[in-house]
């Protein structure tokens, strides 16, 4: 097995497509880092993009969130996906099954070489980004996902488990790119096949109350270290998206393995005709399994809720009102806490399920002297709410302020009222 291992990592080296895509792993970064220091814009879309220009970890971290949803799928099938269809293509099973190697050895040999190399990729992307975000933005304290600051040495410490966590889902990608691999014995379909699995999840993703199919979604396991960046951290996300991850590795490489156990290889080579029937029967199966899954979306407890929004979404609010009053010069006493009258819901629908028409409503009570105690001061966030259970919330400026605004100092900063985002624990 280790000659096989030796063997395809040489063969993967070698190949032009592999080094392009080291390259982009590299450069990408500090492409995005130079960009947004050129500028004053942000990618507000994506979670803590808003804090892109306040500390180089946010970089990071915005990077994993785009190698999560795009990047990774793409590595994995790139690795993978030509990995044993490249075989076929050039009929060399002969040639390999018979030169001292079991076909047990040339599966785990092919198998590890494509692991080895996504988690090379990984880790390179991981140094790439965190370097692009330190030379561009700096290592400052970073604002988490509770409205709270993270000290350098912990953003540091949670950037590296987050991209470590992010290896199991890399690795259940890669096993995808394996099967398809497999299976097709087609490059392009073993390329293109966690690409499209992806998105199909993605899209799976925002449908649907239920949190069983969505627990079960491989490609959610990517932001399940979203929990870390909390005040109260949970792990609930982190483990159930490790185990998921888990599973789709053994079933993906358990059916790759008994696809390829059974195929003989012995018998003269059989020119196989390409007919549109076997792509239309493929194209039916998957517009089926699609279908059924997004029915089933709705199957299980319903993890979003108008309690646990507003249980996460009141102390978040606090939480940036004392930054902004400290950027501004005005130290609140520790401990000091809003008087909040908070009231979460969907529009016109059940306050229930991911979606992007919830709105919050704070009553903001603020002390005044006289007969009247309180002054009460309203403030209604738009918000958008994903199966994860994190969310990004908008206001009118009439209240919390432009994007920017000027602190103590003078100096041009971030509003941290003006976009809010959290998460909190579905399990």
């Amino acid at each position: 097995m280790s000659n096989v291992f030796r063997t395809e990592v040489r063969k993967l080296t070698a190949q032009l497509v592999m080094r392009v895509l080291a390259l982009v792993v590299l450069v990408g970064p500090f492409l995005f880092g130079a960009v947004l220091a050129l500028q004053s814009g942000v990618p507000a879309d994506s979670l803590l993009g808003v804090w892109v220009h306040s500390s180089g970890f946010a970089v990071a971290f915005v990077v994993l969130t785009f190698a999560g949803t795009w990047g990774f799928p793409v590595i994995a099938g790139v690795v993978a996906g030509d990995l044993f269809a490249s075989e076929d293509r050039y009929g060399t099973w002969k040639t390999i099954l018979t030169r001292q190697a079991t076909r047990h050895e040339v599966f785990a040999g092919k198998v590890l070489a494509a692991g080895a190399f996504a988690a090379g990729l990984l880790v390179l992307a991981a140094l790439s980004s965190l370097a692009a975000g330190l030379i561009f933005t700096g290592g400052q304290a970073m604002v988490g996902l509770s409205g709270t600051l993270i000290s350098s040495g912990a953003s540091l410490a949670l950037l590296v488990i987050a991209w470590l966590v992010s290896l199991l889902p890399l690795l259940a990608f890669t096993s995808l790119g394996v099967l398809f691999s497999v299976a097709s014995r087609n490059g392009i379909m073993g390329v293109l096949g966690p690409v499209l699995v992806a998105l199909l999840m993605q899209l799976l993703a925002l449908v649907g109350k239920g949190s069983i199919v969505h627990v079960l979604l491989v490609g959610s396991a990517f932001t399940d270290w979203h929990g870390l960046l909390v005040s109260h951290r949970f792990f609930g996300p982190l483990i159930e998206g490790s185990l998921v991850s888990i599973g789709w590795i053994a079933v993906s490489l358990g059916a790759a393995w008994l696809i390829l156990r059974r195929r003989d290889f012995a018998g003269a080579p059989v020119a196989r005709r390409q007919t549109w029937v076997a792509a239309a029967r493929v194209v039916v199966i998957g517009a089926a399994l699609v279908a059924l899954l997004g029915a089933a979306s709705n199957w299980g407890p319903v993890p979003i809720t108008a309690r646990k929004v507003q249980a996460s979404f009141t102390p978040t609010f606090t939480n940036l009102t004392l930054l902004q009053q400290r950027l501004l010069g005005r130290n609140a006493p520790p401990g000091t806490k809003l008087n909040i009258l908070p009231s979460c819901r969907r529009r016109g629908t059940t306050s229930q399920g991911p979606g992007g028409d919830w709105t919050c409503q704070l009553d903001v009570l603020i002390p005044q002297p006289g007969a009247n105690p309180f002054n009460p001061t309203v403030v209604t966030y738009d918000m958008s709410v994903t199966s994860d259970g994190c969310y990004k919330a908008e206001a009118p400026p009439s209240f919390i302020g432009q994007q920017m605004m000027r602190d103590a100092a003078g100096k041009q900063v971030i509003n941290p009222l003006f976009t809010v985002y959290g998460c909190f624990d579905t399990t």
